[in-house]
């Protein structure tokens, strides 16, 4: 992040503003609803200052500020329209130590005003620090028509019961547990369809029995969520409303930051993750720890990429913990075969190429690859290889040996749907050499078959001048051989 972003308390505390014009009332405005005592400096005020005016915390000064104005404040903001003036008065501030923001002055900012959305005592800040206003403004738009008035209210009553909570629950995970069960069951429907007195009831009612529900809630449970091949837009609702529930999350090799970002920041976080041919803490040990962590009582979060049960291992986790008898939920990922080659521009069927798409894996468990050759050369359909980019020479090799047509177009997408991404395309007997030649790192996946001919066709018509690909937009490269 460029900044912190904080909620400053100003209560009670002086704040001064130069300017008197629009900007000005608009930065005075949203300091006196923060409950701070305003001072602005300015000859002249405009309409605009008409209500807040009449503010108890307002004083207006009709002249500049000078240094013994400021060196009290909390805060101060400069808008007066006059680029020298306000200058002038952020080196005022700076002289005094305190924190300045200069209207339309970014590089002269210690900190920058939010678009916010306010549903007090809920108040949402979108900032794009300092590049964007606009874009803020839009995504505060879209907020404001999706946020009920209600959900300040509830907010409230939910704050109203906090200290007999805290009396009756003693560890903050078991509190948190329960305002999860009350904010997203019968009591916030309730309170939200606008039948509050019931929502009282019914919260009074769940008070009453915190202490039973507290102590038979002893077992944790595991969710094991497929977060998808890189691009967080990728992530299903369910995955993100399981990853901001978890207390511990054990997370693989593959996933970018960004995702691990969405994870609740409370959560602890333990990196569990393989390399090829290198797996640092064991399947069976990983395992072992999501049972240990569960029985502890804690909500438990494995964050795969792609699809658990897709070459993940998740079946063989869930198999071990439903017989340790943890509960377990599975939310199912986009896998990598199908994100990336979506992104790449290849349709892994299709009417006049395939009519059968064949998932193997280039890794097994103990030693060596046995692969049913005679089902994978089969004409008109799709193999995808997860995995399989360290042993690619030999089995495009072996592909051929058993009867594969070595003319049979290739493609490789690198760090699919990632910013990163960059697609190899060649034949069975040119990929190994044109990956190397690219340096490919992976993960990758590796698609065979005539759809990889139809890349440069639907990535034009979708993307003119992307240079056959889809995500060419965004950055992503591409790297091509005649096929």
């Amino acid at each position: 992040m460029e900044q912190l972003p904080i909620f400053f308390q100003i209560k009670g505390k002086p704040v001064a503003v130069a300017g008197g014009g629009t900007v000005a009332a608009r930065r005075a405005e949203l300091a006196l609803r923060a409950g701070g005592r305003v001072s602005v400096y300015s000859e002249t005020l405009s309409d605009d200052f008409c209500a807040i005016s009449l503010h108890d915390g307002f004083r207006h000064v009709a002249r500049a500020p000078t240094l013994s104005d400021i060196q009290n404040c909390v805060l101060m903001f400069s808008a007066t329209g006059d680029a020298t003036a306000d200058r002038e008065a952020g080196q005022l501030a700076r002289q005094a130590g305190v924190p300045v923001n200069v209207a339309d002055a970014p590089d002269q900012c210690d900190f920058i005003m939010p678009s916010v959305v306010d549903r007090d005592p809920l108040v949402i800040a979108i900032s794009t620090g300092g590049a964007s206003p606009v874009f803020a403004r839009m995504i505060r738009a879209r907020l404001e028509s999706v946020i009920p008035s209600a959900y300040g209210r509830l907010v409230s009553l939910v704050g109203a019961y906090r200290e007999r909570l805290g009396a009756a629950l003693k560890e903050p995970a078991e509190r948190r547990r329960f305002w999860e069960r009350v904010l997203e069951g019968r009591v916030a429907d309730r309170f939200l369809a606008g039948h509050e007195a019931e929502a009282r009831v019914e919260l009074e009612r769940a008070l009453a029995t915190v202490a039973d529900s507290a102590s038979s809630q002893q077992m944790g449970e595991v969710y094991i969520v497929g977060a998808g091949p890189g691009d967080p837009d990728l992530l299903t609702f369910r995955a993100l409303r399981l990853m901001q529930r978890a207390d511990v999350v054990l997370y693989d090799r593959l996933l970018p930051h960004g995702i691990l970002n969405l994870v609740r920041r409370e959560a602890e976080h333990i990196y569990v993750g393989k390399l090829p041919d290198d797996h640092i803490i064991p399947q069976e040990q990983i395992t072992a720890r999501l049972i240990d962590f569960a029985r502890q009582g804690k909500r438990v979060l494995r964050l795969k990429g792609g699809d658990p049960f897709m070459f993940g291992r998740g079946g063989e986790e869930v198999e071990v913990l439903v017989a340790a008898g943890i509960q377990v939920q599975v939310v199912p990922g986009v896998t990598a075969a199908t994100g990336c080659a979506a992104y790449a521009g290849i349709p892994l069927t299709h009417r006049d190429h395939a009519q059968a798409c064949v998932f193997l894996t280039g890794h097994s468990k103990g030693d060596g690859l046995s692969l049913a050759w005679s089902a994978l050369v089969q004409p008109r359909q799709t193999v995808v290889i997860f995995m399989g980019l360290g042993k690619l020479d030999s089995l495009m090799k072996e592909f051929v040996a058993k009867g594969g047509d070595p003319k049979l177009p290739v493609a490789i997408v690198d760090n699919g749907t990632r910013p990163n991404q960059r697609v190899v395309t060649g034949t069975v007997e040119t990929i190994a050499r044109l990956a190397a030649q690219a340096e490919l790192q992976g993960p990758a996946i590796i698609i065979l078959g005539t759809v990889v001919t139809l890349r440069d066709k639907l990535a034009t018509e979708t993307a003119p001048g992307a240079a056959g690909s889809f995500a060419n937009k965004a950055g992503l490269s591409s790297i091509q051989s005649p096929v």
